[in-house]
């Protein structure tokens, strides 16, 4: 067992990406968290702890991102980019947790005495088996593995394909099924935050408002629908599946490789995203996905990879990558 006291808050405690220090380098995996009352753990000694199932217990308020990718072997850090070991792998934190707990989180659980600030991560609150505290368990890692719990709100039910979860509470939730790889049916009754969908490869989500940016970013597979305007880059890296929404805010596309974005309104696309034909097959996929009727499907507009220019990667500042035409 590791146990950590902090004097004040630190952002990226257990993140498994390390604050995805192979684009940024703004966290050295190797350096001591800072702020720690008489001990010199580095960032590295808590995500390797849990990836043994040896438990982590903060004691003092804990920043934002806690526990980001849980689970996850991350590709980018020499793993197979699937979800790793630890997979009972728990954390608890004797204080408040700040906003994006658990973004990308696949398996484990977390702990919380406090309270933790919205917008979370791809988590749920679920019945607790350790008294005084709240848990927190993956979305995905629930309904994939059909594990034994209970939500203290919401409503999870099985069906004959797979597990069917409505999130109702009201909770703004990003990253929802982060790799999901099973036919599962998610609806959220309101809005998503960045990311849903994100490396999803099987599965369908459904949210009745708007999402933030990155939805349906490297989509694998599966659907995601969003009836409302979806944030920037939505589709960005996609390479299967399907991303249906009311409107998007720009660069939708970025960098696809493969599948279909339907989108009810024009939105901006960005290189080699654009826009084509839409056929009957495509019009009978948007009646059933979203109910409408045959002239509301007649509306849409579809993207998909362009086949006629070539294009060249360009780097960004951040990391990210776009697509340019070459002339």
């Amino acid at each position: 067992m590791i146990r950590i006291e902090l004097l004040s808050r630190v952002d990226n405690l257990c993140d498994y990406t390390f604050n995805f220090c192979w684009h940024n380098r703004q966290l050295d995996p190797d350096a001591p968290i800072p702020n720690q009352d008489g001990t010199e753990y580095t960032y590295r000694d808590l995500t390797d702890a849990l990836k043994t199932e040896t438990e982590v217990h903060i004691t003092g308020d804990v920043g934002e991102r806690l526990a980001q990718a849980m689970g996850v072997d991350i590709r980018h850090l020499g793993g197979t980019g699937g979800i790793g070991t630890g997979i009972t792998s728990r954390i608890f934190v004797d204080g408040d947790v700040g906003a994006e707990a658990g973004l990308g989180m696949v398996s484990g659980a977390v702990y919380v005495s406090g309270r933790v600030e919205e917008p979370l991560g791809n988590i749920i609150e679920v019945r607790s088996d350790v008294t005084g505290y709240h848990k927190f368990v993956s979305v995905t890692d629930l309904l994939c593995n059909h594990r034994p719990e209970v939500p203290v709100s919401n409503s999870l039910d099985p069906e004959d394909a797979g597990m069917r979860l409505v999130l109702n509470d009201g909770i703004l939730r990003g990253t929802l099924c982060a790799r999901c790889d099973c036919p599962v049916d998610l609806l959220v009754e309101g809005d998503a935050h960045n990311g849903t969908g994100i490396l999803m490869r099987q599965g369908t989500i459904t949210v009745t408002g708007d999402a933030g940016m990155n939805t349906g970013a490297h989509l694998y597979g599966g659907t995601v629908v969003v009836r409302g305007v979806v944030g920037e880059f939505a589709g960005a890296y996609m390479k299967r599946g399907v991303l249906l929404v009311g409107g998007g805010m720009g660069y939708a596309g970025a960098d696809m490789k493969g599948g279909a974005i339907y989108s009810r309104r024009k939105i901006a696309t960005s290189p080699p995203a654009e826009k084509t034909r839409i056929t009957g097959a495509d019009m009978s996929l948007i009646r059933k996905l979203v109910s409408a009727s045959r002239f509301e499907s007649m509306r849409y507009s579809k993207y998909k990879v362009g086949e006629s220019d070539a294009y060249v990667a360009v780097p960004m500042r951040d990391g990210s990558l776009v697509m340019r035409k070459v002339d």
